[in-house]
């Protein structure tokens, strides 16, 4: 049997004593080993490189002799649990968890946390956890080297979002700070912090929810053009929004860019299904547009002011996926541009059948696998004497080309 015991993250409540007795291995970092009483003649084994540490155990597995793993706050939470379920089977574990760091953290800031999104950037790539920052009001990030307060906030620093950072958590040394983005990304943090909250302090405590975690996705997308604000019907149609969307595959975790976003629909409705969302557009008014819809709908989407495609140069960030609207004679050096930095995938509509050649090109060019459709809909439109009739849409081609190896992508670690 394998002993998992967290060590909590409130103060006074690490265990100590006889947390390890009976063990004939003792697995865990330098500071829990010392906060325990350790068996006499137990053998211990400092956690950092985790295979050489679980074939040790496996060791004692093999011969069952009694192993306790020291882990810290509740090692079944972004923990060690996954990886010892894995290879030893998650019947020959007794998990005794303890207050795991978030939950420690939103203690020390007196919030509730079951509307959080929790994401780990701890051996795994920051940027996930930046979109997730950008897109929900209420986020907690379990750090890691290379991956802190400093980091995130370097990231997050133009984005008006406020930082508490809790380090040392249950220890005599405990701090929780607020700071801004810009002033963590100021600091050298050293190696004792445990979780940063990223909050938009005006939305830190939503509605009251019965599901825990980000908040539901939309019970519908494609909206009604109605649902926005937007300039003589400039405005992508819900049933090529709808296809565009599809393609793009917009999720938590996700950096998607709006080019030539005029109205913001696309970008909006990719916000509301939990991606961070960049909206380009060269006209003032439309830049007001975007912003006025986008809180409307209660969503958060950058907005940047520029003509595509020489203000995609001052975008630091690659996107996942990328949706051109617009463009005029601009078309194919846009769309060129996007595909040569999307990751997974670039769509475009257009509706000049002239631009279609070279919007193909363009994406093709960029060692994309290019598909494509004309979409021509017809919508129910009544008439006198309660009778009705079909009116037609301007066609649509929507191009999109993917990363060949996007395919066999999963979701966002």
């Amino acid at each position: 049997m394998i002993t998992v015991v967290g060590m909590g993250a409130s103060p006074g409540a690490a265990p100590t004593g006889e947390v390890a007795a009976g063990a004939e291995l003792v697995v865990g970092g330098r500071r829990h080993l010392d906060a325990v009483r350790l068996p006499e003649g137990a053998r211990t084994v400092v956690l950092g490189a985790l295979a050489p540490a679980l074939d040790t155990v496996a060791e004692y597995v093999a011969e069952e002799r009694p192993v306790t793993v020291l882990a810290s706050g509740d090692p079944g939470f972004f923990g060690i649990v996954r990886a010892l379920a894995e290879r030893f089977g998650s019947e020959r574990l007794d998990v005794r968890p303890g207050v795991s760091s978030v939950a420690a953290a939103f203690a020390r800031v007196g919030l509730p946390w079951d509307d959080a999104v929790v994401a780990s950037a701890h051996g795994r790539d920051l940027r996930t956890a930046v979109h997730l920052c950008r897109a929900h009001p209420k986020v907690a990030v379990l750090t890691g080297p290379g991956a802190g307060p400093a980091e995130l906030g370097a990231a997050l620093a133009p984005d008006g979002r406020v930082f508490f950072v809790a380090s040392a958590l249950g220890s005599a040394e405990e701090r929780v700070e607020r700071v801004t983005p810009a002033e963590a990304a100021a600091r050298d943090w050293g190696g004792a912090v445990s979780v940063v909250l990223c909050l938009d302090e005006a939305r830190t405590l939503g509605p009251v929810r019965s599901v825990a975690g980000p908040r539901p996705g939309p019970a519908g997308w494609a909206l009604d053009e109605a649902e926005f604000t937007h300039r003589d019907s400039m405005i992508t149609k819900f049933e090529v929004r709808a296809l565009a969307l599809a393609r793009l595959g917009p999720r938590p975790g996700d950096l998607v860019w709006d080019v030539g976003a005029g109205s913001g629909s696309v970008a909006v409705e990719c916000a509301r299904l939990g991606a961070a969302v960049t909206a380009v557009e060269k006209a003032p008014d439309g830049v007001e547009r975007v912003r006025a819809n986008a809180a409307a709908h209660g969503v958060d989407v950058r907005v940047v002011h520029g003509a595509a495609p020489a203000v995609l140069s001052g975008l630091d960030e690659d996107p996942d996926a990328v949706f051109v609207g617009g463009g005029g004679r601009e078309l194919p050096g846009i769309v060129a541009a996007c595909a040569r930095r999307a990751r997974r995938v670039v769509v475009v509509a257009v509706a000049a059948l002239d631009r279609v050649p070279a919007a193909r090109e363009a994406l093709l060019g960029a060692g994309l696998e290019c598909d494509g459709v004309l979409l021509q809909s017809a919508r129910l439109a009544p008439l006198p004497g309660d009778v009705t009739r079909l009116a037609a849409t301007n066609p649509v081609f929507l191009l999109w080309g993917a990363r060949p190896h996007s395919r066999t992508e999963g979701v966002a670690p």
